[in-house]
């Protein structure tokens, strides 16, 4: 039988891209807001205790942003504005939920010149509810070419923000490298492709770098064409790595948390012992402040019947 999802208590760090939700709504200030709040209540339902939700600002600004991103027509909606919305939305459904959410501003890679503008956001906002830094898009787009994102994360490293970056899902194991020594990346989005470098994956499995993975978007992007009995993260699950169950694009995928904890352990093997484990080290690799992130692996340590350890 299946282990019980709710009873499992996640603690997550979702590796799912909030813009692709919101995008149909972009400059459409009561819908960003709405969205984030419905968010918070669909993560609620699916046993989640906390998630770190990630999106573009940019994506849905139109204002004060060039291009205007999907062909909107100019208006008042800055990438400021969606950051405080969202956060508001966020906010209120903590509130009502009893669960707590943070979030993650990207960098996109196509888009070099909103890096600084982002890392600008997460220096502002970084008491208010964001907690980190990421960088996703297509991984040919590489700092070499593209030094703003390299500017932009030594400027986060400079003022403490939290790192990390969509690496080695589909593109290959260098962008990994990339990530880990140029971008001084905390977390790898994915990384599946680590593997393929096995020096990089020894060297980053005794660092405990943290990997945040998405079985079912893996397999529906076309980032990992075979089977889930091949996948990438059953060498994460063997080789007791430390990795994060999420999701990724569930609107645009039609799939949720649930459905990739169920997958897990249909197709890979996982057994109510490994989701606590995983579930543990998000709770250790999570972006909250040390405080925070002790209250939460308390809970998850008094839930699951462990030891608890202050190691994170």
């Amino acid at each position: 039988m299946a282990p019980s999802v709710a009873r499992l208590l996640k603690a997550l760090i979702m590796s799912f891209l909030l813009c692709l939700s919101l995008l149909f709504f972009s400059g459409d200030r009561a819908a960003i807001k709405r969205i984030a709040y419905e968010f918070v209540e669909d993560k609620a339902k699916e046993g989640v205790i906390y998630v770190e939700v990630r999106y573009s600002p940019h994506l849905l600004a139109n204002a004060k942003v060039h291009p205007i991103p999907w062909n909107q027509k100019g208006g008042e909606l800055t990438p400021d504005d969606v950051v405080q919305l969202v956060n508001e939305g966020l906010r209120e459904g903590e509130r009502a939920f009893k669960i707590k959410a943070r979030s993650i501003l990207c960098c996109m890679r196509h888009m070099p010149k909103w890096s600084m503008d982002v890392v600008e956001l997460c220096k502002k906002y970084r008491n208010k509810g964001v907690v980190a830094i990421d960088l996703a898009g297509d991984e040919s787009l590489n700092c070499e070419a593209y030094p703003e994102h390299r500017k932009a994360y030594e400027e986060a490293v400079r003022c403490g923000i939290h790192r990390t970056v969509h690496a080695g899902e589909a593109g290959p194991a260098s962008v990994v490298r990339e990530a880990v020594e140029v971008l001084k990346a905390e977390r790898i989005g994915h990384g599946y492709r680590t593997l393929d470098d096995k020096a990089l994956y020894k060297k980053l499995l005794a660092q405990k770098m943290h990997f945040e993975v998405c079985p079912i978007s893996s397999k529906l992007t076309g980032a990992w064409n075979l089977e889930f009995t091949e996948h990438p993260i059953i060498t994460f699950m063997k080789d007791k790595a430390n990795y994060s169950l999420n999701t990724d694009d569930p609107l645009i995928l039609n799939s949720t948390l649930n459905d990739d904890y169920r997958t897990a352990h249909t197709h890979m093997g996982f057994t109510e012992e490994e989701f606590k484990r995983l579930n543990i080290c998000s709770a250790e690799s999570c972006f909250l402040p040390d405080k925070e992130k002790r209250e939460l692996l308390n809970t998850l340590h008094a839930a699951y019947g462990l030891i608890q350890t202050t190691a994170f």
